[in-house]
């Protein structure tokens, strides 16, 4: 969820290349991550599709974010979230996040994380 405000938060053509890079890391440790556990090629080529669809499914859910009301946020959260007594927790918590983002600099928020 993290992953997806800071993309839709910094997507411009400016930061192609490094997002790119960044969502290339991810998804690529993902994948080592399920490789670990010991699942083969087959489980691991499906889990890595539901993972990618789940992605891309929040990115759409938070593509207006600020101009949905608090209810529609915690409804957002409970399609991704089991957790429904924390969903409020998570809509202040996402909101103040997006707001950090919107505050600071995409490079700002890559210091002292990749090589520039």
């Amino acid at each position: 969820m993290h992953f997806a405000f800071f993309l839709k938060t910094y997507k411009t053509p400016e930061n192609k290349t490094k997002l790119q890079e960044i969502y290339d890391f991810i998804f690529r440790h993902l994948e080592l991550s399920i490789r670990e556990i010991g699942y083969g090629d087959q489980t691991i080529n499906k889990k890595m599709k539901d993972y990618i669809n789940l992605f891309y499914a929040m990115i759409d859910k938070i593509h207006d974010w600020e101009k949905k009301s608090f209810e529609i946020k915690c409804s957002i959260m409970a399609t991704f979230l089991d957790n429904q007594t924390s969903q409020r927790f998570l809509v202040d918590y996402f909101d103040n996040y997006r707001e950090n983002l919107i505050n600071n600099t995409f490079n700002f928020n890559l210091k002292g994380v990749i090589r520039q």
